[in-house]
Parts: structure tokens; C-alpha cells; sequence
């Protein structure tokens, strides 16, 4: 008789100040990686995560210091802080350069869909790449408010073109 599988705690919803108003972040405890960072209602929000994460639930709370504090000091102005988050999500091979690729864009420095499609291997994949943008579930972190349209309109984003603006206006005043 085999033992069954211990049941894995809930998710951390924790709710932390931005540049653009409250954001939730949904963080696995046993190893403090993000997995959903965004402004909608976490109700709202947390199908879109994969449904064996989604089926643990969520409880409120604080989520780590590391996490509270980067954010806090992005926000304080010091725009690289959010590298230290450990951020995991779904996706192919493609989303995933696209997703690396966001985070290695500067802040305050927004690229084009283009130059995201090719810093991610795949220079004439440029709808691919705003897909990628699209399919993010951990805005801010994974930074997909930083890239543009190639006339440099702000082009869409999951959360709203107020919050897009408002944080590419907060990186604009701490960039170097």
C-alpha cells in the first residue's frame, strides 16, 4: 500500500504598493517564487495560472521579505531590484527567450516588439513576441510594460494602458 502524496499548502496572495496602485502576487511557499504579479482582482487572476497551482487555493499574507522588500525598493526608485525575484510560468521555448529577453531590457529604456522578437532569437516573430507580452503572468516583474509599438505608442497591456503608463513614467524618473 503506497503512502498518498502530502497535500501542497496554499499559494501566498500578498498585495504590495507600485508605481500603479496595489498589485497581487501569487507565490508558491515552499520555494518563494512568483508566479502571478498583477492589478485585477487575485479572483479574477488566478485562472490563469496552471490548474494544478490553482487548485491549492490561496491564503492571505505577507509573502517573503525578500519579495516585500524588492518591490518596496523598486518603487522607492531603485529600478533593478526586482532582478532578485525568482519568477516561473508556463510557456514553449519561444515565450520563454521573449520572457528572458524582457527582463534583460532597462528600465526607463522601452524597446519595440521588434527588438523584443529579436533579442529572442527570432527577429521576424513579432506578433509572437507580443503574444509572449500578452501571456505574461507576472507583470512588472517580468517587465512587458517596458516594450512598445515601433512608432513608439504603448501598444496594449493586460492590465490596462493607465497602469503601463504609470509605470514607464516611474522608470523614466529613476533611470540612469
Amino acid at each position: 500500500m503506497s503512502t498518498p502524496p502530502p497535500t501542497a499548502a496554499p499559494l501566498i496572495l500578498a498585495t504590495y504598493p507600485t508605481p500603479a496602485g496595489p498589485a497581487h502576487a501569487v507565490i508558491t511557499p515552499e520555494d518563494d517564487v512568483v508566479r502571478l504579479f498583477g492589478w485585477l482582482d487575485p479572483a479574477e487572476n488566478i485562472g490563469r495560472l496552471r490548474p494544478d497551482l490553482a487548485a491549492r487555493g490561496l491564503t492571505e499574507g505577507d509573502g517573503p521579505a525578500s519579495i516585500r522588500g524588492a518591490i518596496a525598493d523598486y518603487t522607492a526608485g531603485d529600478l533593478d531590484a526586482l532582478d532578485a525575484i525568482a519568477v516561473e510560468q508556463p510557456g514553449g521555448e519561444f515565450f520563454t527567450a521573449s520572457w528572458e529577453a524582457m527582463r534583460r531590457v532597462r528600465p526607463g529604456h522601452p524597446v519595440t516588439y521588434t527588438e523584443l522578437a529579436t533579442a529572442a532569437g527570432r527577429p521576424t516573430a513579432v506578433r509572437a513576441a507580443a503574444s509572449a507580452c500578452a501571456r505574461n503572468l507576472v507583470a512588472l516583474v517580468v517587465p512587458c510594460h517596458r516594450i512598445v509599438r515601433t512608432d513608439g505608442g504603448l501598444g496594449g497591456f493586460y492590465y490596462g494602458l493607465e497602469v503601463k503608463r504609470a509605470l514607464q513614467e516611474h522608470e523614466a524618473r529613476f533611470a540612469s
